[in-house]
Formats: C-alpha cells, sequence, structure tokens
C-alpha cells in the first residue's frame, strides 16, 4: 500500500511538471506561499504584520496544507511558489521522482514534535515493541513522519509486511487512535498531541536523535522559481531569519499570540509546541552540520530508506543539486549591510 500510494503520487507531480504557472505568477503582483496549520513558528508573526509583503513588494496568497506530500504537488503544478516547514522526506520524494525543487532554508528542527503513538490499552513500550508486528498503524505517506516510523520499525525490528497501513494525515490519523479504529498511529503538530491523549510514544526526541533519526523541515521552492527571483527569494528569507532572530531574543506573550492566532491554536498549544522547536541561525543553516554538507547526504539516506521499503523506485545519486544555499547567502549579506 505504500508503494502504490507514494508512486502514484509521484507519477502525478512529475506529469504536472510542466505547468508554468510559478514563473507567470512570480513575475505578476503576487505569489502563493505554503504553510501548515497548527504549526507554531516565529514567521507567522511576520506573516500577521504583513512583513513579507512590506519586504517582496507584492501581493502574498498564504495557503494551508495538511501535508508536505500536497506540497510538492502543488509546487509541481506552478500553482505555490514558496513551500514554507517543508518535510525532509516528502522533498525527497518528489526530487527522486524528477521534480526539479529546491531546499533553501531549514527552517525548523523538532525531534519530539513528530513521532509515532501506541494506543494506551495495549501497553507496549519501546521495551516490547516487537508486540507491534500485525497490528494496524495510521501513516501520512511520504512524510517526514513516514521515514519516522520505517526508522523506527526497523530499529525494533518490526517487518513491514506483518503491519497493516493506512495513509491518513494526523488528525484523522489521531481520530482513528482515539475511536480503536488503528493500534498505533504517527504524525506530528496538532495531530500528534491529540494522539498523545490516547497513547505513548515509544522513544523520545533525544532518543531517536542518537539512532540518527532527525527531524527537520525545510523551506522549498521549485528550482525555476529561484532561478528567476532570487533577490525576491533572499528577501523572503530574510524576514523569515529576523523572526526566528526576533523570537530568540524575546520569546513574549504578544509574539506567541500573533504565532498562536495564525496556526490556528490556542495560547497554551502554541507555547506547547514551540517549546519543542529549534529554529537554527542563518549562520547554523549555512554550516556543514545543514544546509553546507550534511543535509544533502541526510536526503541521500532518507532516499535510500525509502528504496528498501519499496515506497519509491530509485534515489538520486547525490542530492547536492537539490540544496541551494545562493538565497540565503544573500539574505546573510542584506542582513549583515542592515538593508
Amino acid at each position: 500500500m505504500i508503494h502504490k500510494t507514494t508512486t502514484s503520487f509521484v507519477a502525478a507531480a512529475v506529469m504536472a511538471m510542466t505547468g508554468q504557472a510559478a514563473l507567470a505568477d512570480a513575475h505578476s503582483g503576487e505569489i502563493t506561499v505554503a504553510y501548515f496549520l497548527e504549526w507554531p513558528m516565529p514567521m507567522l508573526a511576520a506573516k500577521a504584520s504583513g512583513a513579507y509583503e512590506e519586504a517582496l513588494g507584492k501581493k502574498i496568497n498564504w495557503v494551508s496544507f495538511e501535508t508536505g506530500t500536497a506540497m510538492s504537488a502543488a509546487m509541481a503544478s506552478g500553482d505555490v511558489q514558496i513551500s514554507v516547514s517543508q518535510g525532509v522526506p516528502p522533498f525527497v520524494v518528489a526530487a527522486s521522482g524528477g521534480q526539479d525543487i529546491q531546499v533553501v532554508d531549514v527552517a525548523v528542527s523538532y525531534s519530539d514534535n513528530d513521532n509515532c503513538v501506541v494506543k494506551s490499552d495495549l501497553e507496549i513500550t519501546k521495551d516490547s515493541a516487537s508486540e507491534l508486528a500485525g497490528k494496524k498503524v495510521a501513516v501520512p505517506l511520504g512524510t517526514a513522519a513516514h521515514y519516522g516510523f520505517l526508522r523506527q520499525m526497523d530499529h525494533f525490528g518490526v517487518p513491514l509486511d506483518s503491519l497493516q497501513i493506512v495513509d491518513m494525515a494526523p488528525p484523522e490519523g489521531a481520530a482513528a487512535l482515539s475511536q480503536g479504529a488503528v493500534d498505533f498511529a504517527c504524525g506530528y503538530g496538532g495531530g500528534l498531541t491529540r494522539m498523545k491523549e490516547y497513547g505513548n510514544v515509544l522513544l523520545t526526541g533525544d532518543e531517536k536523535e542518537e539512532l540518527g533519526i532527525l527531524v527537520f523541515d525545510v523551506t522549498s521552492v521549485p528550482a525555476s522559481y529561484a532561478a528567476e527571483n532570487g533577490e525576491e527569494l533572499a528577501k523572503f528569507l530574510q524576514v523569515t531569519a529576523e523572526a526566528n532572530a526576533q523570537w530568540a531574543a524575546d520569546p513574549s506573550d504578544e509574539m506567541l499570540g500573533q504565532i498562536a492566532e495564525q496556526s490556528g491554536m490556542d495560547l497554551e498549544a502554541a507555547r506547547a509546541a514551540i517549546s519543542t522547536f529549534k529554529f537554527p541561525t542563518v549562520e547554523e543553516q549555512l554550516s556543514e552540520r545543514w544546509l553546507g554538507g550534511n543535509a544533502a547526504t541526510f536526503m541521500k539516506g532518507v532516499a535510500e530508506v525509502f528504496v528498501e521499503a519499496g515506497s519509491i523506485d530509485s534515489a538520486l545519486d547525490s542530492y547536492e543539486g537539490a540544496v541551494n544555499t545562493a538565497p540565503l547567502e544573500a539574505a546573510q549579506e542584506m542582513m549583515n549591510s542592515g538593508s
């Protein structure tokens, strides 16, 4: 089921790649930016203030999505120019399938905010995880949660072919878990928060990081948009970086209130979620640990896991071409010059 769903998505995305709407929109007076609800980030305060429109000098259509795979499809069709906080796995699925998209920014790192939750009455923990064999699980296929699920099942030695895997976005997965329709569910954001009301995680964020299961999102764009609109993209990334810096310096309730409202969450839910997020600085993002080298290596690893699982047909030889640091480097120069 994983194979059929993911490969059919990739085929649809590749078929849509001929669309030129991305360039057409970028040259007109507006662009469309994809983002997630129930995903509190400092950049949402800048969204609320109109800082992006002011910096770019054009109208921005903000459209919320439920999965990173949907973001890829929207970029392929030319409906979206910039996707904020797309998971690395859905990006890798699309790039591996031939879609010409690029990572331009590390949006957020969040090992504790993406996980799998087992229904409480099963009483299964990391010490008895082998008991998951034969169970039914809700997974948003082709997403960061999907990758984490695959890596966790591999770690625990649970054969994928022993599981009944159902493709569900996190909110639906949480509902299915609450109703007992699935035995465990994987997800992120508000969906994961609700899942935890009905069960327990197998591994903490720190435990996952020790196993090399990183969880981070990127800002991604069609390569054609980056090539044609480098300065505009740099300005967008600059506003994001400045919002992150403002939050790091003063995580005030006023700013949190704006973030919560924009993400469709109440204040305390947003506070709890964002407390598990890390927003790397531009300097950190451009370092070897992230976009300076490790990101491309990590994407290759994700792709190989997906190939082994039968989720995608093949991996690229290298993902270095899918990382474009030029816009972020330009944003850094703008920030240093005070422009």
